[in-house]
């Protein structure tokens, strides 16, 4: 077995992934090793949207304390590990996925970018202004509160009127970046361990195991459910009028908490197969290539097969979907072999990795 997960930022990027209402974060994931200096990697996050005042506080918290657990899992040294088959030395990614992974740190951005035009202003301002009447009613400024839920209930009301059939306004979007460092023969071998473990009533050892199977960008979005909202805002007022802060206080917080929080998942192997196929492609309609470009090709080809054999032992998509998809590199291998070059013969192999994953990227949760 010649896995050794690529270099790692545990506890940074790990309390980076708790913060996921205000930054995008990305970790390297790895199963089962402590950290150590020499195995650090660059670890990147950008904003993504301003931080949602108390509900995002509020998240915020769970979050961390999720996450510092999650570190304990991760960085302790398990006794386990001793006696696990699996190497713990670093392993690094091939040549040809290296080259991708500017591409692939790209999408995240390009996820966010995406994502941040669908946020509606109107909508976050009514969010401001329901956690500034919350904060005038701790004060017991009760004049204020009222303002501010008047002002949120204006808002909403725009919100409903320019979109009537709207059901959820999204307010927040943030990316948090799992990427595994692991060949195929690696991850056959963790979850292997992970069904003995499981299979011996460790359920704790298989779930330190498992942990760290993911290999994804996750798009996180934050909306108000109009069904429900504007009505629970409005309800608070006449609290306000009768005296009952205590009371308005704890409804603005339970209007808070019903806002949804949708994911969608992109699978990273999928994302640098693409380019990498995208890469093959270009190499492949190119005549008279030299030996070192055939070389290249090869290289190339092999790592976009890695990548989906590693998306098939991860789980993303139909099982049944990767044989067409393996049998067409096969094809492609074939009539490349020995300099021959032509231009179509990725078009049906591009088309089945796309519908593959479409219905993981389409569903929310």
């Amino acid at each position: 077995m010649n896995y050794q997960p690529e270099k790692e930022k545990i506890n940074s990027s790990l309390l980076r992934q708790s913060s996921a209402f205000d930054a995008t974060a990305t970790h390297p994931r790895t199963p089962m090793r402590r950290p150590t200096s020499s195995q650090m990697v660059r670890h990147t996050g950008a904003g993504v949207v301003p931080a949602m005042h108390r509900f995002a506080r509020k998240n915020l918290r769970s979050s961390v304390a999720a996450a510092l657990l999650l570190t304990s899992l991760v960085c302790a040294a398990p006794s386990f590990v001793a006696a696990s088959e699996l190497p713990s030395t670093p392993q690094t990614q091939s040549e040809s996925s290296k080259a991708v992974q500017p591409d692939v740190e790209a999408e995240a951005s390009n996820a966010a970018a995406e994502k941040r035009k669908a946020l509606l202003a109107d909508a976050t301002a009514a969010i401001a202004d329901t956690e500034r009447a919350l904060e005038a009613l701790d004060d017991n400024r009760t004049a204020e509160a009222l303002t501010a839920l008047a002002e949120a209930t204006g808002k909403l009301e725009l919100v409903v009127a320019r979109d009537p059939g709207l059901a959820l306004a999204p307010v927040h979007v943030s990316i948090v970046t799992h990427d595994l460092f692991a060949d195929p023969g690696t991850v056959i071998a963790v979850l292997g361990e992970a069904r003995k473990s499981l299979a011996a009533g460790d359920v704790q050892v298989t779930r330190k195991l498992l942990a760290a199977m993911a290999s994804e960008i996750e798009v996180h979005t934050t909306s108000i459910p109009l069904a429900t909202y504007p009505a629970a805002i409005k309800a608070i007022t006449p609290l306000i009028d009768a005296g009952k802060v205590s009371e308005a206080k704890a409804q603005l917080q339970a209007a808070l908490a019903t806002l949804v929080i949708t994911t969608e998942v992109i699978p990273l192997p999928k994302v640098r197969a693409e380019r990498l196929l995208g890469r093959a492609q270009t190499l492949v309609e190119k005549q008279a290539r030299t030996d070192a470009e055939n070389a290249e090709l090869g290289k190339t080809l092999s790592a976009a097969r890695e990548q989906l054999e590693l998306s098939e032992l991860l789980g993303y998509g139909r099982k049944l979907d990767y044989k067409p998809m393996h049998d067409q590199l096969d094809q492609i291998e074939e009539k490349s072999a020995g300099g021959k070059s032509g231009s179509g013969w990725f078009d049906e192999l591009m088309k089945q990795l796309s519908d593959q994953f479409k219905p993981l990227l389409d569903s929310n949760g």
